[in-house]
């Protein structure tokens, strides 16, 4: 660094023993996670609280964070997920109707550790090439690191491969949701005449997919990760919904992979999305593998392979299904025209289908928004056949 350079307040240590140093804001302390990128150019707010990045650091790709300011409404649950922020640049003061406190405050208040005034682009680059790293970040406003026992906690943090998070981050007991989703100039407003009982089973459920349901006409209760296939069919609902979250699918299939099978035997129809469609794919007999750097952002397309149509979607996940090994009754509906990775599956008989993306999220802004219309429309048919 130059010799009149400012000392750096925040260090961010890979466990290869790269070193990039920065200044800190939000709380200070240290972490260790895994570090990915993000290349959404909007809705921080919403990555940091969303469920699906527990374990994780989030280099942002787009410089600009912290222009619109936070807000209670743009949280995705109670508090933020992710374990801290790397940026380009300093997080600057809002400017937006909207925000009722700077995004640094609400980051300190909520004890997330960041770095601004990273190389993100260099940063990128690397973890495309050699994969999502583990890392250790650090804030101290007086610049005193221990650099070898930094290096040394990103070596030693075992991962996220068998790691089960969705107990970390489920409900601890179930709720109503009829919350619908943001309208001007309304807002949020309550669903008063639902036409559909839905369970949906909370891996890690975003608040603005149960939004998504409510506005589609359903009555939603939500339960916890750990519910039995017992505890949901006794609530007698339309149909089922598999939430997105955190973690190795794998690990968390333990647990969620035997229940959704006693589901689909009650011939229910069933959606899921994110880690919902990675559990309802283990469910039917695939497998799922760890990806290098995971998809995380908002400009992502996604081809509906029955249709011909391309969705541009936001997406958040470090594994995925692998498409080899479905079975012969598992239709695969999507794929990613990045890479050509799974994005969606159904049943060739049953309405039970799932997708990898998040099109509660809205980059589209709704091209994706026709998933909870199919699911509303599959639980209508059930009821009244034709």
């Amino acid at each position: 660094m130059p010799a009149n350079a400012p000392k750096p307040t925040a260090c961010l240590a890979l466990a290869d023993g790269t070193i990039f140093y920065g200044r800190g804001f939000g709380a200070v302390g240290e972490t260790v996670a895994e570090l990915c990128f993000n290349t959404a150019m909007t809705g921080y707010q919403e990555i940091m609280t969303d469920p699906s990045y527990a374990g994780q650091i989030v280099t942002f790709t787009f410089p600009h964070i912290g222009n619109v300011g936070a807000n209670p409404e743009d949280d995705e649950t109670a508090e933020p997920v992710a374990a801290g922020m790397v940026v380009k640049w300093d997080p600057t003061a809002p400017a937006n109707w909207r925000a009722t406190e700077p995004l640094v405050d609400w980051l300190t208040r909520r004890g997330r550790i960041c770095i601004g005034g990273v190389d993100t682009r260099r940063l990128t680059r690397a973890i495309r090439q050699q994969g999502a790293p583990h890392v250790a970040l650090a804030h101290d406003p007086e610049g005193k690191f221990d650099i070898a026992a930094l290096v040394a906690k990103a070596r030693a943090w075992p991962g996220l491969v068998g790691l089960d998070l969705a107990r970390e981050v489920t409900c601890a007991q179930s709720y109503r949701w009829d919350e619908m989703r943001w309208a001007w100039p309304e807002g949020y407003t309550r669903q008063t005449a639902p036409q559909h009982k839905v369970v949906a089973i909370d891996y890690g459920a975003k608040r603005n997919i149960l939004r998504c349901l409510a506005s589609a006409g359903c009555d939603v209760t939500v339960l916890p990760a750990t519910v039995t296939a017992e505890d949901v069919l006794a609530l007698e609902p339309d149909g089922i919904f598999l939430s997105n979250g955190p973690g190795d699918p794998a690990a968390t299939g333990e647990y969620a992979v035997p229940m959704i099978r006693e589901v689909l035997e009650a011939d229910l129809p069933v959606f899921g999305i994110c880690l919902g469609h990675q559990m309802l794919a283990l469910a039917l007999g695939a497998q799922t593998i760890k990806m290098n750097h995971g998809h995380h952002g908002a400009n992502h397309p996604v081809k509906d392979r029955e249709t011909g149509k391309v969705e541009i979607t936001s997406m958040n996940h470090g594994f995925a299904v692998d498409s080899q090994t479905l079975p012969d009754d598992v239709v695969e509906t999507h794929v990613s025209l990045f890479d050509g990775s799974n994005c969606g599956i159904r049943l060739r008989d049953k309405p039970v289908f799932s997708v990898q993306h998040h099109p509660e999220a809205s980059p589209g802004p709704q091209d994706s928004f026709y998933l909870f219309e199919r699911f509303a429309a599959s639980m209508a048919a059930r009821k009244h056949p034709a």
